[in-house]
């Protein structure tokens, strides 16, 4: 960020979609921390911050009588957290656009905080509506995009709302600028060998960024249900486990493309099976094209989880988006652990590893291996489309003049 704040008002749009529990209090903190650095050099320089997001899906779940569930809902939850992060003055707005949103906007002072409500309360914010957007950028002098995990939605306050600064007003936060900047490191040029992990339920979400893989990669790893189809694929057994059937083209096709791009595609060996999808389901362990009539994988087996540690720690660079299994349930959690374990260690040896998509953020953060690995992304849905080579709405309305 070169932009001088000094007196200036910086609205910046934030990814404050934290978790909240049944008190609204917040259960993980991470994506309010990591926009704490660009708030706090904006306010150290002399500016005040106008910060907007969204929190959930408020207009999926109306209340009876079609009203929001604005109790549920409000950014208000955040205010007295973020008071404790910044130190600062936090006021709060009922509103993002309206009489309270101009009012408080104006009445800001340099080195105080202003947060708006939950832009998502209208709809005009996930139809990228101008005019809407066009509110929003009324209230400040400088547009900051500091929300990675919302730049791949072409929405009124992530990317609409560029439109009305010209380059000298409009920039990345710091948070944006890792993203973009480890993300790139880990396609272009890499140390190698390059390994990509891929977990997750489908094929037909993960395809994009298997053959974008196959550009860059030595080591394709496919762990999750997906894995199943490419077993079904080659004529196995694979029981009751989740498979897409009209896939099956496709995972040949794939195996193909990697061949003949000598990229090494390593599928599980064994897997951990159940007799239901069920946390208390009973299990046995058995080769991942074998599965017995009436069982499902639901984690990579011992075997599997050994061979794919031990080529994760013998790379120089690691991108891994995806759970190896059902991991909120214990009894199938352990490949992903092993792989996070693997991830940490080959991070230790000198490699560039990269984390991101949910459960594999959760794994790393529950085994307290955050700050082991070389990135934790804070996108999931943003973070796969530019590992995948798309342009995302949010990166590119910053760059346009």
């Amino acid at each position: 960020m070169k932009l001088n704040f000094k007196d200036k008002e910086a609205l910046i749009r934030v990814d404050f979609n934290v978790p909240l529990d049944k008190e609204y209090k917040i259960t993980d903190d991470t994506r309010i921390r990591e926009a704490l650095p660009t708030i706090q050099h904006i306010l150290a320089q002399g500016g005040s911050v106008i910060l907007m997001s969204h929190l959930g899906r408020p207009l999926e779940k109306l209340n009876a009588d079609g009203s929001i569930n604005k109790q549920k809902f409000t950014l208000q939850h955040l205010v007295k957290h973020l008071k404790k992060k910044l130190k600062t003055k936090v006021h709060f707005a009922d509103d993002c656009v309206g009489k309270s949103a101009v009012k408080k906007a104006a009445a800001l002072k340099p080195g105080e905080v202003l947060l708006l409500e939950n832009t998502r309360f209208y709809p005009e914010e996930e139809k990228g509506d101008l005019a809407f957007a066009k509110k929003l950028a009324a209230l400040g002098d400088i547009y900051v995009n500091d929300a990675f995990g919302t730049a791949h939605r072409a929405h009124a306050s992530t990317t609409i709302v560029a439109q009305f600064f010209d380059k000298d007003h409009k920039t990345f936060g710091f948070l944006m600028e890792r993203e973009i900047e480890n993300a790139t490191r880990a396609m272009h040029n890499p140390a190698r060998p390059v390994t990509c992990v891929t977990g997750g339920s489908k094929v037909s979400d993960k395809i994009m960024l298997l053959e974008k893989f196959l550009d860059y990669a030595d080591n394709i790893i496919i762990g999750g249900a997906m894995a199943y189809t490419f077993f079904l694929a080659k004529k196995g057994a694979v029981g009751n486990s989740l498979v897409e059937v009209d896939k099956l083209a496709t995972a040949r096709d794939f195996l193909k493309k990697a061949k003949t791009a000598g990229v090494k595609v390593l599928l599980p060996k064994d897997s951990i099976c159940a007799d239901k999808f069920a946390a208390d389901a009973a299990t046995q362990i058995a080769p991942s094209n074998q599965i017995p009539d009436g069982w499902m994988g639901l984690d990579i087996g011992p075997a599997a989880a050994r061979q794919f540690a031990g080529v994760i720690r013998k790379s120089m660079t690691v991108i891994w988006n995806g759970p190896m299994g059902v991991f909120e349930m214990p009894a199938f959690a352990e490949g992903t652990k092993i792989v996070a374990k693997a991830c940490a260690s080959a991070t230790k040896k000198g490699a560039f590893t990269m984390v991101g998509g949910g459960d594999s953020v959760a794994a790393v953060n529950q085994l307290k291996l955050a700050k082991k690995v070389s990135f934790v992304s804070t996108g999931g849905g943003a973070m796969l489309e530019f590992l995948e080579g798309k342009e995302l709405p949010g990166i590119k309305a910053i760059r346009e003049l």
